[in-house]
């Protein structure tokens, strides 16, 4: 009998927590523009290619406390013409490029192709944010991160140098994923670039803490409203590229072959023998791709 009501309970449970995921509100990705604040901590030319490394005043934290992001702008040195110009976001990894770093390789080789990029730091750019993170605050968080990735093309396109007819946005692993809730709410983005990205933030906010049962479903439940796959769908007309590594231990190619689905014409569906990093076909691939979509000669 007690079994029963243990099982009667949590049917209705996870009845409760389907119907929640299935009717949870839209967040709102709305934030206060405030002066920016900019300060420039170096900016040097090298071989053609001027990168300024500055810090901006962001969208405060949860808690109303003011927050400055750290960033790379990399652009053409010399020149008059309209620059293309993309707004990088780095993967979550233990590896050393976990940060605005990762795509500065890219976006000096683009840069003499008159190309301005914009790279910047995340929640998650702190080697210790994940292990630390409040697990309640995730939502938040998540959202929080959006309305940044918004103030960081108010950022960018301040440059009176861009072409705003030629914008694109780069993302690997996180950055794959909030770019494409982004790609749901901001129009300003005219091709979106993907990689190793999967369905739901909660398949990897579950990674640590472990929570079980009611508890794992609930956060499941709360998480959903900002599910990738219920935005990115909205980023059309602007073209959408994915990329996958079939080797990839936190991506399934189900859970890629949905994000995939998901998403609008025009679309593209790349995959790779690599694992989550991706491998160098995926980065010449992408350049490529950038290269048609902004119209870079």
């Amino acid at each position: 009998m007690r079994k029963n009501k243990r099982v009667h309970s949590w049917l209705a449970f996870a009845i409760m927590a389907c119907c929640l995921s299935a009717f949870a509100a839209a967040p709102n990705f709305d934030y206060r523009k405030t002066g920016m604040a900019l300060q420039i901590a170096s900016d040097t030319v090298t071989d053609g290619v001027r990168t300024v490394d500055l810090s901006f005043a962001d969208v405060p934290d949860i808690d109303g406390s003011s927050h400055r992001t750290a960033a790379y702008r990399v652009l053409p040195a010399g020149g008059t013409s309209r620059h293309a110009a993309i707004l990088f976001v780095h993967w979550l990894d233990d590896s050393p490029d976990a940060n605005r770093t990762q795509f500065l390789a890219q976006a000096k080789e683009l840069a003499p192709l008159g190309v301005e990029s914009f790279l910047i730091e995340t929640m998650w750019s702190d080697p210790k944010w994940f292990e630390g993170r409040k697990p309640a605050e995730d939502l938040a968080n998540s959202v929080l991160q959006v309305k940044r990735l918004r103030r960081a093309l108010d950022v960018l396109l301040t440059s009176r140098d861009i072409d705003r007819s030629r914008v694109a946005y780069v993302g690997h692993d996180f950055g794959a994923m909030f770019g494409a809730v982004l790609a749901g709410n901001d129009r300003r983005v005219h091709a979106w670039a993907l990689q190793a990205g999967t369905t739901s933030f909660s398949d990897w906010y579950l990674f640590a803490p472990k929570q079980e049962s009611a508890a794992r479903e609930a956060f499941v439940a709360k998480l959903s409203a900002l599910d990738p796959v219920r935005f990115i769908g909205r980023a059309a007309p602007a073209p959408v590229l994915l990329q996958f590594g079939r080797t990839d231990r936190y991506v399934s190619v189900a859970k890629a072959q949905s994000f995939f689905d998901a998403a609008a014409e025009p679309k593209t569906l790349r995959w790779y023998d690599a694992g989550h990093a991706l491998n160098a076909d995926a980065i010449s691939d992408r350049m490529q791709w950038l290269r048609t979509q902004l119209k870079i000669q």
